[in-house]
């Protein structure tokens, strides 16, 4: 068969799997299908090779060439037959709108309606009814995107502005491909579904489509998209548009984002009618790279390539464009990267349009991440391996199952480092690093903490994962709740229920894990990471550090770890060396951590450039950042000519960077391609200009200054003892200040506030204040003229022994606001937290329930506190809140209603009821 025979019987196939009807130009029927290619068919300038008919109206034409031919030019062809038709043939414009271009291999189209006509590569050709509704469309998807309103930047960071800015001005230039790196905790999902929202919304995109690295991930974008609240109309983002996390392999036809793994669609492509979801739990970081074959792909009608208008793929590691790619390019779609560790393949396969670069370092400096710290653990066996010498016995365990069995040795038996814990387990050896690392814990890792922060390991695989969780609870003398193993063969509990304990509650204090939550899984409250196994990718390595880097405000993070303060930092424990070969692109920015800041700052001052110092000062300087007040920032940018310390920082950061500090030689010495000493002399001005601002002693001293505030020294030494008690005449004066004023501020706004004019308005019984109100009545308490907190009250009443509670004032809550203004407006003559209150409540609730002969088990008065703790906080409980913690961890509303039957909402109801405030 000739190569331009073997061309058209491809495409004859291609046509007729879109669904196209095939005709001769002798044998014309027009009313057979809507779709008809008429093959050779003779137009003004000549033979079409294929003339498209949808619904009885020429739109387009195809040029085929052989096997083998190159295409580039050959659209001046096709654009011939374009101009052609004659003058008694029905169109649905003139020239023609749609141009293909085959070999039956390589298929180029463009539509002539684009602003800017460009041919794109298809995998195969559309589908007739595709092509009639682009016809009735009055602007193309690409003049649609050369017209998306301006960006509405509230509740945006300045990287997601620019990250979805610099992604548009892409898609107005018709970039069929963008990348865009932002650090791990930076926002990525966030930043995603705004500029998916303005696509479907400003650009009509008719679906889009959502790859995550695992289905677990699938489940956390999905909840994303739930609670995103749309800038412009007010509404969720579901509440507007179907949102579809696939667990079944069917496109819900009225979906508009489709969530999903890359193994999954493979699947769907294929025509598989389900999908182990087991298959979807394992990371493609994971996958193999080298050696593997590419996955075929072949034209599937029921998912064609037009189903999609936009790929969106998170977390896009280089498997995915070596194994898998062929699943992306299947679509005729733009495709957007979303990555913290973009590899030179990942630049590569977005044509190298890298719309965004927002590394680690510069999150740091902004504030979005926190910086890291390497502390190495170094043992002979881990670095050496070790011998096992004849005549001892050693225990042989299987793998899998892990039964031991007992075998004297006949000869020596050596290992190396390479075989600890895949081939030979020493349990002294996991056990010397945990025991190091709870040692030094309160001394060099978080000086002064008594707690374990949220730790995860890193182990090798599940059997090794299952030692380290026994040996940790060994070590650290603790139950099984303290440290516990998430990963695929967990048992028990699901991996997402640990996950969400891990991140939300107390325990686990340590979690161990293979690969389950080394990308993507937000734990911002993770202080602290431990490898014990090594890491040879260096994306997968700054992912797996990408779970430490997030920030996490000081409420959330002392919920879970309550004896900690801030996280300004995390600590990478190295305890296999996996930090000491260059793998990762970003570094800690601490590197002269034994040098006192003040010392570090005038050093700077006295003209020390060297790139440590530069950047330990820009990291000392970023967990400054975190830390300060408002005030604080201004008087910083005061004495620094009105730029913000975040200035100050990116400004050392710059001078490190070796992209800046090319440009910078290429601007002074007016070169394209600068040799060694000018990019030296660059780099000398560069970091002379960062530095110079330092130069003032103001800003250096009101800098020291401002840490020394944030600091505390603490003397264990010093002994003290009681010398005088009680209170004095000016703190009981300014006791009863802060009382009459809040008397005062009652007077003044009851008929303001909801939550007063429910108190003064309302018989007490049908009083029904909720914590959003009383929320609004401490705001409203902090502003002039009164300037007083509710604490403030309880504390002078408690200084003029007004309060009957012998609790400490650490247990007060928001609510105990309801106690002082009954107290204060003389409806209730002692004054009692509102959890005492509640507790007293909830007791006669109880004897009531008895007295009337209900009897609850041990279970359900476990419950039934839960439930009183609960309305003690918030006033009110709902179905819902069955969804939040501590209900989630005991199962939720599913075990709920298992533990009270039917009775659960009239339960409900009665205690709202009973404890109403």
């Amino acid at each position: 068969m000739k190569p331009e025979d073997k061309a058209r019987q491809n495409i004859d196939k291609m046509l007729l799997d879109a669904g196209w009807q095939l005709q001769d130009y002798e044998n014309l029927n027009l009313g057979e299908s809507l779709g008809i290619a008429v093959r050779y068919f003779q137009l003004k300038t000549g033979e079409a090779d294929y003339l498209l008919f949808i619904d009885r109206k020429a739109a387009g034409a195809i040029e085929a060439k052989r096997e083998g031919a190159t295409l580039g030019g050959v659209d001046v062809q096709s654009d011939k037959y374009l101009i052609g038709l004659p003058d008694n043939i029905p169109a649905y414009q003139n020239p023609l709108p749609f141009a293909y271009e085959s070999t039956g291999i390589e298929t180029f189209f463009r539509d002539q309606r684009d602003p800017y006509p460009r041919s794109r590569r298809l995998f195969a050709f559309h589908k007739p009814e595709t092509l009639q509704e682009l016809l009735e469309q009055r602007d193309t998807l690409r003049a649609k995107l050369q017209n998306i309103p301006e960006l509405i930047t509230k509740g945006l960071r300045d990287c997601q502005i620019e990250a979805i800015t610099q992604l548009e001005k892409s898609f107005y230039n018709n970039n069929p491909r963008a990348l865009i790196q932002m650090a791990s905790g930076g926002g990525k999902t966030y930043t995603a579904i705004s500029f998916i929202y303005r696509l479907i919304k400003f650009a009509n995109a008719k679906r889009i489509l959502f790859l995550v690295d695992r289905r677990t991930l699938g489940k956390q974008t999905f909840k994303e998209f739930q609670q995103f609240t749309t800038p412009d109309d007010g509404r969720k983002f579901t509440s507007l548009y179907n949102v579809q996390l696939l667990t079944s392999n069917k496109i819900d036809t009225v979906s508009k984002v489709c969530i999903t793994t890359i193994q999954r669609f493979y699947s769907m492509l294929k025509g598989d009618p389900e999908y182990d979801t087991d298959n979807e739990e394992h990371s493609t970081f994971e996958m193999p790279l080298f050696g593997a074959e590419p996955i075929e792909v072949s034209y599937n009608p029921e998912i064609p390539i037009e189903t999609f208008d936009f790929i969106v793929t998170d977390e896009c590691h280089r498997s995915i464009y070596n194994l898998w790619r062929q699943v992306l390019e299947y679509f005729d779609a733009f495709i957007i990267g979303l990555t913290a560790t973009p590899s030179k393949q990942t630049i590569g396969f977005f044509n190298r349009n890298l719309v965004m670069e927002y590394p680690h370092e510069r999150a740091v400096a902004d504030g979005v991440n926190v910086a890291y710290e390497v502390y190495r653990i170094k043992t002979n066996i881990t670095s050496h391996g070790g011998k096992v010498e004849a005549g001892y016995y050693i225990d042989r365990r299987d793998k899998l199952t892990r039964e031991t069995l007992w075998e004297q040795l006949d000869e020596d038996l050596e290992y190396t480092s390479k075989e600890l814990d895949r081939k030979v387990v020493v349990p002294d050896q996991i056990r010397t690093i945990l025991k190091t690392f709870r040692d030094k814990l309160p001394i060099d890792i978080f000086p002064g903490r008594q707690e374990v922060p949220k730790t995860l390991i890193f182990a090798k695989d599940d059997s090794h994962a299952e030692d380290i969780v026994n040996i940790a609870r060994e070590v650290f003398g603790k139950g099984n709740e303290f440290c516990r193993k998430i990963t695929y063969r967990t048992t028990g509990e699901k991996p997402e229920t640990l996950i969400a304990s891990f991140r939300n509650s107390y325990y686990p204090r340590i979690a161990v894990t293979v690969d389950m939550i080394s990308t993507g899984t937000d734990i911002r409250a993770l202080e602290c990471l431990i490898f014990m196994r090594n890491i040879r990718s260096a994306g997968y390595f700054e992912q797996m550090k990408g779970r430490g880097a997030r920030v996490v405000t000081p409420t959330e993070l002392q919920s879970v770890t309550p004896g900690a303060k801030v996280k300004d930092r995390f600590v990478i424990i190295d305890a296999i060396g996996v930090c000491e070969s260059d793998k990762s692109d970003s570094k800690p920015l601490e590197r002269k951590r034994h040098i006192a800041f003040d010392k570090l700052l005038n050093g700077v001052a006295m003209g020390d450039r060297t790139d440590d110092t530069i950047s330990s000062l820009a990291g000392r300087l970023a967990m400054l950042n975190r830390k300060i007040s408002d005030k604080e920032q201004d008087e910083i940018s005061k004495n620094a000519e009105g730029k913000p310390l975040k200035e100050l920082i990116n400004k050392l950061l710059d001078a490190l960077d070796p992209e800046k500090i090319i440009k910078k030689a290429k601007e002074l010495f007016k070169t394209d391609r600068p040799d060694k000493e000018q990019v030296k002399n660059a780099s000398k001005q560069i970091k002379d200009e960062a530095c110079k601002q330092f130069d003032n002693p103001k800003l250096r001293n009101s800098i020291i200054e401002i840490k020394r505030k944030n600091e505390q020294i603490i003397d264990t030494t010093g002994i003290d003892t009681v010398i005088e008690l009680g209170f004095d005449s000016q703190a009981k004066l300014k006791s009863q200040t802060y009382i009459d004023t809040f008397k005062k501020f009652i007077e003044d706004n009851k008929d303001e506030l909801i939550a007063l004019q429910i108190f003064y308005n309302k018989p007490y019984g049908q009083r029904k204040v909720t914590f959003e109100q009383i929320e609004q009545l401490a705001d409203e308490m902090k502003k002039p003229p009164y300037d007083i907190t509710y604490k403030h009250v309880w504390q002078a009443y408690r200084r003029l022994n007004k309060v009957t509670s012998k609790k400490p004032d650490a247990h007060k809550i928001l609510t105990d606001i309801v106690s002082l203004v009954r107290f204060a407006t003389e409806e209730i003559q002692t004054l009692e937290p509102f959890s005492d209150i509640e507790d007293k409540a909830f007791a006669n609730w109880l004897d009531k329930q008895k007295i009337a002969g209900k009897q609850y088990t041990t279970e359900q008065i476990e419950w039934l506190t839960m439930i009183k703790d609960h309305i003690t906080t918030n006033l009110t409980m709902e179905i819902d809140d069955f969804d939040l913690v501590p209900f989630y961890e005991k199962g939720g509303i599913v075990k709920a209603h298992r533990v009270f039957g039917e009775e659960l909402p009239k339960l409900i109801e009665e205690l709202n009821e009973a404890l109403a405030a």
